[in-house]
Parts: structure tokens; sequence; C-alpha cells
């Protein structure tokens, strides 16, 4: 099958903002060659018409436009649409990619890219839209289980007996798998807004967690860190 081709069968329709002609150039040449269909834009201003138009599946928006903030731009388009969206930065701070997941981006690609690595992120945005939690309560990848209903966690067929805590977590990064979950957000979800720098009690239980799944931070399985960022759980 075609990457762009979904699978009902349309080709996906993907929107690109960037004020950088050759970057637009690049992306519309590589993209169609995958099978989508490319709209493109050089500013804020074009790209929210466009996706006003209702017929957007994805967007890559650059986070260095002209006429406004990429941050901006997401804060706003979150008001109203929930279009996946990928975000191009050439700020490689952590802080910097905490703030574009933590305004709605679903994920981000720091300039310069290779196709490969914005192909493969493209994937995995679009797989997590096309399987919502709600219709998948049971994750299921290179052996772990979790079944969010029952509660309940297996290894290679062998249950894992985990803390009230730790279940929670794990069942938030299966929630959202394939996709980083922020430091901030993990610890406003888990111990509350007022202990979001608190980031020394998510390292604790994340090892306490690696320890029962039986992996290691050198070679995850599941558990992929984002040094500074946050933590992606493997989709299925």
């Amino acid at each position: 099958m075609i990457a762009g081709e979904a699978q009902v069968g349309a080709p996906v329709r993907v929107l690109v903002v960037d004020d950088e002609p050759q970057i637009r150039r690049f992306l519309d040449i590589s993209l169609r060659a995958q099978g989508y269909r490319v709209k493109l834009a050089p500013d804020a201003a074009a790209g929210l018409a466009e996706l006003a138009g209702g017929d957007i599946d994805l967007l890559i928006l650059d986070m260095g436009l002209p006429d406004r903030d990429g941050l901006d731009v997401l804060r706003d388009l979150r008001g109203w649409s929930n279009v996946p969206v990928i975000v191009l930065t050439v700020r490689s701070g952590e802080q910097d990619k905490v703030l574009a997941l933590d305004s709605g981006a679903n994920d981000y690609v720091t300039k310069p890219f290779g196709v490969p690595e914005l192909m493969a992120r493209i994937r995995a945005v679009l797989r997590d839209r096309a399987t919502p939690a709600e219709s998948a309560p049971v994750y299921q990848h290179a052996g772990l289980r979790i079944d969010l209903l029952r509660r309940e966690v297996s290894v290679d067929g062998a249950p894992v007996v985990l803390s009230r805590k730790e279940f929670a977590l794990l069942a938030l990064l299966a929630r959202h798998a394939g996709r980083v979950v922020t430091q901030p957000q993990l610890l406003r979800e888990l111990w509350g807004p007022t202990h979001q720098s608190d980031t020394h009690y998510l390292r604790i239980l994340v090892g306490k967690l690696r320890q029962k799944l039986g992996e290691s931070a050198a070679a995850p399985r599941w558990l992929v860190t984002e040094p500074g960022v946050g933590l992606r759980l493997m989709g299925p």
C-alpha cells in the first residue's frame, strides 16, 4: 500500500505551512512521492485559511513563520480543530519542544531532518488518529499487553503486578501510544498541577516500572525516554 493512502482508500491530505520556498518544494515532492495529497502555504494567515476549509488530514507547521509565532498558531488552532500537527523547528532546546507539545502539537521534527524520519512520524501520528483509545482499550506490542478496562498488565503472557501509580503511568502512555507525552503533562496527570516541576517523582516511578516490565533504559522494548521532554510508549 502506498504510504499516503489511508485504510479507507482516500489519499491523506497534508498541508505544509513554511515560509522557506525550498522547504515547501522539498516537502511537496517528498510527500507526493509517498502518495499524499499536498497543499502549501507560506505563512500563518494562508495556512489558517486552508485549514478553515476543513479538508486537511494533517498539518506540518513551521514554528518560525513571518507573520505569527508557530506556538500562537497552535494554541489558536486547538480552540477549533483537532487536526493532527507535526511541527518543524530549528529550536532544538528541550523547553521549546515541550512548549510545542503542550500547545497542541502531536509531534515535532528538528531541522535539518531526513525524509525517512519525517515519514515515520507522519505514519505514527496518522495511526494514532485512526485508532483512538476509546475503540482500542487493549494495548499490545512486542509482548507487552495492557488491558485498560480490566487494569491488567502482562509481559510475554506472564502477569505483572503494578502499583496504582505505576499502572496509571502506563495507562496514560498507552492511551497516547506512539506519541511523546511531556513531563509536565505526566506530572500534572499523576500528581496534580502543583507538582509539574517535581521531575524526580517521575524518574523514580519510571525506574520502578521498567524494573517490573523487565527492560532497561539503555535498550528499551517499550518505554522510550525523550531526554528533557517526556516519554513515548512504542506504538503497536
